[in-house]
């Protein structure tokens, strides 16, 4: 296995998890969560997120990552007056939705109709709010962050795919070595509390509409995109049958919806992955395994970084 395949992997794990894990915590905060619940929210979601990367990739030979919802969870955050029981309810409805989706064909078929012109759009789209973001973190701190991306564009003339993984470890250790970051934590197991769900009206009109119309607009929809602009043909049905499923098994465990990931999915499926169109699905598995097994840690690690706070705040008030 070549290492650009890992370290786009390893990448994608990280801007996933690192950039909208403020989001999960802040959502379940409103929603009155506990630290048991919370922390259940987070393991669930990244298993769920790491089963169906891993199944869609290997299944059907395509780099098809899977994600949580960033606008999801940025509505969730501002849906208040709910609880986390009603939430898991609404997070079910929406679950049962999205498999629907995908079982009705007309409603796939609409989908897998979208024109190529329409796709790279939407991905130039997706992109454009992500680079707008970390743009805004150069005012943060200019001194650490200007080096890395010069670094990265003089690595970048010798080798493109050890440009990124190079800059983020470099990254990661000036960090950790001048302050500008804790240090890492010890692994810890993570643990699985289920929520009883309550199905209320009010949870239904609040959460699990705006929730699927939002999650299947702004994260299925570009992921089918950057799929198709990198040219593959995702199962469009399969994929939102599987995530779907995943979304429903996770969701007792205070989840919320599983489905495909639009900025992640870019990093695995460009050239610089892997130069073989047609090897570079095995970023799916190799992503799912760095999600599955270091979220914990992880987690704790980010949560406590100024610079990961920062730009998940830039990134949940540039989000579309």
């Amino acid at each position: 296995m070549r290492f650009s395949v890992f370290a786009s992997s390893a990448v994608a794990a990280i801007v996933g998890f690192g950039g909208t894990l403020a989001l999960i915590i802040a959502a379940a905060q409103v929603l009155g969560a506990t630290q048991a619940e919370t922390a259940s929210w987070v393991t669930a979601i990244c298993l769920a997120v790491a089963a169906a990367s891993a199944w869609l990739s290997i299944r059907y030979r395509m780099p098809i990552i899977a994600a949580w919802s960033t606008p999801g969870l940025a509505l969730i955050g501002a849906s208040a007056g709910f609880t986390m029981a009603e939430a898991v309810g609404a997070f079910i409805v929406t679950a049962l939705a999205l498999i629907a989706t995908g079982l009705i064909r007309q409603l796939s078929v609409l989908v897998s109709r979208i024109p190529a012109s329409v796709a790279s759009g939407m991905l130039a789209g997706v992109l454009l709010s992500f680079v707008i973001a970390a743009a805004k973190t150069v005012s943060i701190d200019p001194a650490f962050v200007l080096p890395l991306v010069a670094l990265f564009f003089l690595i970048r003339l010798f080798n493109p795919s050890l440009a990124v993984i190079a800059v983020l470890v470099l990254g990661m250790a000036f960090a950790l070595v001048t302050g500008r970051s804790p240090a890492l934590p010890a692994p810890e197991i993570s643990t699985l509390t289920l929520v009883w769900p309550q199905f209320h009206t009010g949870a239904m009109i609040g959460i699990a509409v705006p929730l699927y119309l939002v999650t299947m607009a702004s994260q299925n929809l570009p992921g089918f995109a950057v799929l198709r602009a990198s040219g593959y043909e995702p199962p469009t049905s399969a994929c939102l049958r599987i995530t779907g499923l995943f979304s429903l098994l996770s969701a007792p465990f205070g989840a919320s919806t599983t489905n495909l990931a639009a900025i992640s999915a870019a990093l695995c499926t460009n050239p610089d992955a892997h130069p073989d169109h047609s090897k570079r699905w095995l970023t799916g598995p190799v992503y799912a395994a760095i999600m599955w097994s270091s979220h914990s840690s992880a987690r704790r690690w980010l949560q406590s970084s100024p610079c990961c706070r920062q730009f998940s705040s830039h990134l949940s008030q540039g989000w579309p």
